[in-house]
């Protein structure tokens, strides 16, 4: 079973208490974008297996967002941190690093 620290409360939830989100750090396309642009953003997702960066909303807690980087192969949790973070912190990155070292962002 999956489960995640809550950076903002710092509940240790499992993933029922969680809802997932999707890919985290997606760049919005504006409304000056192309159709492919907007497309690429709405429909076309990276279904990765290895580390992934996602969503994650504490639904059944404190009810707010936060992002989790995680193996898709394995469960294993890289970290987790706020969603109002515009790209993983260094400490994940570093923990993915470590456990991961032929990892490329």
């Amino acid at each position: 079973m999956l489960t995640l620290r809550c950076p903002c409360c710092g509940v240790l939830a499992d993933e029922t208490e969680l809802a997932p989100g999707g890919t985290a750090h997606l760049r919005r396309e504006g409304p000056e974008a192309s159709d492919e642009a907007f497309e690429a953003y709405m429909f076309l997702r990276d279904n990765p297996r290895g580390v992934h960066f996602e969503r994650w909303r504490h639904a059944f807690g404190c009810g707010k967002w936060f992002h989790a980087a995680r193996c898709t192969v394995t469960n294993e949790v890289f970290g987790t941190y706020p969603a109002q973070t515009a790209a993983p912190p260094e400490e994940v990155l570093e923990a993915i690093r470590r456990r991961r070292p032929e990892w490329e962002r």
